[in-house]
């Protein structure tokens, strides 16, 4: 496969992608076209398509493979690989389903290496909507002094009619948090500002606001990866609002989770705090993902 063939992720092949994404056999939120098309330019991201799976390819700050889009179980990896691979190739982002299957397929020619900090945090849905027993009393005493000081939630379930009342939200939350000054908070910003600005172009999207005295201080942007799963691309709240985080976390899966068994609140790259603030709602699991070396005759 000439890499000549690949080109930046766009909109306009979502098409293809989203008939490769139904055959995937484990959905990972980092492989969503929302989370591709909403970081492609931080990263760098870029695709190919052959018959059966979509390839991906960051450039940013170096090129990398990221694992391929499709039926992983019908690819004839033997034929794809060395096509694509010279030597030694690593892919990051592997899911665990893909790396057995890959080490199956090619034995003795894979390297394979945990990678914790982009492991995805899988909740039991029923245990944020409802927050049981003490394990959650903490959580449960912050939603109710959200209730106590604002009254019962007021949530409205968001539609591309509503971008632009989020994106405002967003805007202030960035001031606040001075996104302007970290690179990070501001690729996130730009990457909410392309999926919200585009809401109606990416299957499957959800999301939910939350009201004070007519006024939006709070959304969760979600989407559904599969018939047991819904993921969290983005959760904002207002500064000054006591309990406010635990409020959108608790309805949106209240009134978007129904049906579902996982809620899936994507990785903590890492970062101390961010890994302690996901342990709190204790995940029941993970979607763990992998280095894995492939070296090739």
């Amino acid at each position: 496969m000439d890499e000549s063939f690949f080109t930046p992720v766009t909109l306009r092949q979502r098409e293809l992608f989203y008939a490769r994404w139904e055959q995937t056999p484990r959905r990972s939120l980092d492989y969503t076209l929302a989370n591709l098309w909403g970081w492609q330019e931080y990263y760098g991201l870029e695709w190919c398509f052959d018959d059966t799976l979509c390839w991906i390819r960051q450039t940013k700050p170096a090129p990398v493979l990221w694992a391929p889009v499709g039926n992983w179980h019908a690819a004839d990896w033997q034929r794809l690989l060395p096509a694509l691979c010279q030597g030694r190739t690593l892919f990051i982002r592997t899911p665990e389903e893909l790396t057995s299957i890959w080490q199956k397929a090619l034995p003795g020619q894979t390297n394979i290496e945990e990678d914790r900090d982009q492991w995805e945090y899988l909740y039991r849905q029923s245990d944020l909507a409802q927050l049981p027993g003490n394990r959650y009393h903490k959580k449960k005493n912050h939603y109710n002094s959200f209730v106590k000081a604002y009254g019962e939630p007021e949530y409205h379930s968001l539609d591309d009619s509503m971008a632009e009342d989020v994106l405002a939200v967003q805007d202030d939350w960035c001031q606040w948090h001075e996104c302007e000054d970290s690179p990070s908070l501001r690729a996130e910003n730009e990457a909410i500002n392309r999926v919200l600005s585009h809401w109606d172009m990416f299957e499957g999207l959800c999301g939910g606001s939350l009201y004070v005295e007519g006024r939006m201080v709070a959304f969760s942007v979600g989407e559904r990866l599969d018939k047991d799963s819904l993921g969290i691309h983005y959760e904002k709240g207002l500064n000054g609002f006591r309990g406010i985080y635990q409020t959108i976390n608790r309805v949106f899966a209240q009134r978007e989770g129904p049906g579902l068994e996982y809620i899936n609140r994507a990785q903590d790259l890492g970062e101390e705090g961010l890994r302690q603030a996901k342990q709190t709602y204790l995940p029941v699991d993970f979607l763990r993902k992998y280095r894995v070396w492939i070296t090739l005759d």
